[in-house]
């Protein structure tokens, strides 16, 4: 990433107007508000979540591993004849792998959510930008991939400006 554009607004009106000024000319990146704005969340573009895929991937494998190791040690390492059942008594086996099922889809989901947030951030660069703590308070925060040219730059600038930015501040990754 080359770097940040920080445009910072009074009101949320102006907010979505920029992000309807600027959203085609470059990369938005994210809005930090101090209430959330649902036409900007509309605007802004989001990434598709892989959390529900892991989460199927996660379970499946395990309850297939986990029943795999019981039809393993039951039928073929250790048959034991128990009241006549047969040695592949499913419905009995059907249990423990729906729960490690469960257990595992559960911490996959929660390790790519981790992943996907890039989570945990100890340090994140916006945090030193004088005046950011306002965006929780009240001020509202566009955050905008910074054009590589000097000429995009000072027209994106301006575009902020023209849409009413308060402030624009340059941020390095």
């Amino acid at each position: 990433m080359t770097g940040l554009l920080l445009a910072e607004f009074a009101d949320a009106k102006q907010l979505v107007a920029a992000t309807q000024r600027v959203r085609g000319r470059c990369r938005l990146i994210d809005a930090y508000t101090p209430y959330p704005v649902e036409d900007v969340v509309e605007l802004l573009e989001h990434r598709r979540s892989y959390i529900r895929v892991a989460m199927l991937i996660g379970g499946f494998a395990m309850a297939a591993l986990t029943y795999g190791a019981e039809y393993y040690s039951a039928v073929i390492d250790y048959p034991y004849n128990s009241g006549g059942r047969p040695f592949d008594a499913w419905p009995t086996f059907m249990l423990f792998p729906f729960a490690t099922g469960i257990l595992v889809a559960a911490v996959a989901g929660f390790t790519t959510f981790l992943a996907e947030c890039g989570l945990p951030r100890l340090h994140d660069p916006l945090f030193a930008v004088a005046g950011f703590e306002r965006a929780s308070q009240d001020r509202f925060v566009l955050a905008l991939e910074r054009p590589d040219a000097d000429d995009d730059r000072r027209q994106m600038i301006g575009a902020l400006r023209g849409a009413g930015a308060v402030a624009i501040r340059e941020v390095e990754p």
